[in-house]
């Protein structure tokens, strides 16, 4: 399947302004069925040096100066990706003992692995809740993950632009919530079950309700597995109709495009996503 997608961003501001550094994660990853045949970047004013990197999660991260004051700022990423066909359950997981939850990763792996398995957002009623949905499925640990989806597909969606992820714990008590809502409670029950979750954001294709806006879904650590995409959104494991930009084991460092400016402006933020 080709892939074609559009993201274009559009700051506004009311008097001129100096921009800082702007970092943009906007450049897809490479995954074993995934692989990226065409990458186009558009910015306006003209920056004065962009620089391409790997951030210590490894995402490509692209670090965009200016040299002059201005009234906008324009940032259109094109790209286009081959993504093929696979079984997403095609993996057996060893040890075997990780087939149930809860478990413990061997060394030297949980020592890699700690910022992923962070409790701080994990509340004894997010961890009751996770329990109960893992004894319904008979602790086995790839039902765990399924039912876990699906429990959350049934909440009520709802869009919220801006702001950041609502507590894992409030999300459950309001049974409502966006994708990254959706995504830090997640990430919050499988922690709380011993297994090692981090927050995705990037495009989905073929959902009319996410396709024109940037995605969350999580992904865990599975030993015999290695990372594996799930998407309480859609309560379903990923398949290739999700383009990955970015994963990190804190929410808040996802955000497609970051950075300052100064000056007595204002901003306004007008964004476009569409798949061509």
């Amino acid at each position: 399947m080709l892939l074609h997608v559009r993201h274009a961003s559009e700051y506004t501001y009311d008097g001129p302004v100096a921009l800082g550094p702007q970092t943009l994660y906007l450049y897809p990853r490479a995954y074993p069925y995934q692989r990226l045949l065409d990458y186009k970047l558009d910015i306006d004013p003209l920056p004065s040096r962009v620089i391409r990197n790997v951030d210590v999660e490894g995402n490509v991260q692209q670090l965009v100066y200016f040299d002059h004051p201005t009234r906008h700022l324009s940032v259109v990423a094109e790209m286009k990706l081959q993504s093929d066909e696979f079984n997403s359950f095609d993996f057996v997981l060893f040890p075997f003992e990780t087939q149930r939850v809860p478990f413990r990763y061997r060394e030297p792996v949980v020592d890699i692995l700690q910022p992923y398995l962070d409790r701080s957002l994990v509340t004894e009623r997010v961890e009751t809740w996770a329990r109960q949905i893992a004894a319904k499925a008979n602790w086995q640990t790839t039902m765990f993950l399924t039912s876990l989806s699906e429990a959350i597909r049934e909440f009520t969606y709802e869009v919220r632009e801006l702001g950041a992820p609502y507590a894992p714990e409030q999300t459950l008590t309001l049974r409502k919530g966006s994708c990254r809502d959706y995504t830090t409670l997640f990430m919050a029950a499988c922690r709380s079950m011993g297994i090692a979750a981090r927050f995705v954001s990037g495009y989905l294709f073929g959902n009319p309700q996410q396709e024109h806006e940037l995605h969350a879904w999580a992904e865990v650590y599975l030993p015999g597995a290695g990372w594996r995409g799930f998407d309480p959104t859609e309560g379903s494991i990923v398949v290739n109709r999700h383009i990955f930009l970015t994963s990190t084991a804190k929410p808040e460092l996802a955000a497609p495009i970051s950075g300052t400016f100064s000056g007595q402006a204002n901003s306004v933020l007008k964004a476009e996503l569409e798949f061509i």
